[in-house]
């Protein structure tokens, strides 16, 4: 099985290792990468990175499920479940199908930020070994819907 992760939002790409946060950073739910919004005021959408079902669906992550049976893991900033859903909004619902590109959420990361916390953006493909994520050769900035990484399961 190999998949395909596209941004689900533009930003910087980044490692996890980088994430403030040592359950990201360590890949200890997988492996993926981060993207570190860019600094503008106003809200961004939060694009399905894969095609799949809706599995999970918070103010402040989402889990899609994928016909091939993995599931990928968008987390909109760190601590962000400490603002109880203020200034995130929902597009989608948890069963729904969505392809790649779709609008799940739309969140505010100048306002994360205001709150003290980071607006960055952990994708991972939840558990996968640490590691087994193949980022493309592209570093820095990335617009919305540009692969990120492929992944095959062994």
């Amino acid at each position: 099985m190999s998949l395909a992760v596209y941004a689900p939002l533009a930003g910087t790409l980044t490692a996890l290792g980088k994430v403030p946060d040592p359950v990201f950073a360590a890949q200890m739910v997988g492996s993926g990468v981060a993207v570190e919004p860019p600094h503008v005021d106003g809200p961004v959408d939060v694009v399905a990175p894969v095609a799949g079902t809706v599995a999970t669906l918070h103010p402040h992550a989402f889990v899609i499920h994928t016909s091939s049976g993995a599931a990928v893991l968008v987390h909109l900033g760190i601590d962000t479940v400490r603002l109880k859903g203020e200034g995130f909004r929902t597009h989608v619902a948890a069963g729904e199908q969505v392809e790649v590109g779709r609008t799940v959420i739309t969140f505010d990361p100048s306002a994360v930020r205001a709150h003290g916390l980071s607006a960055i953006c952990p994708v991972v493909v939840l558990d996968s070994r640490p590691g087994s994520t193949q980022p493309p050769s592209v570093t820095g900035p990335v617009p919305a819907g540009a692969l990120l990484f492929s992944w095959a399961a062994l």
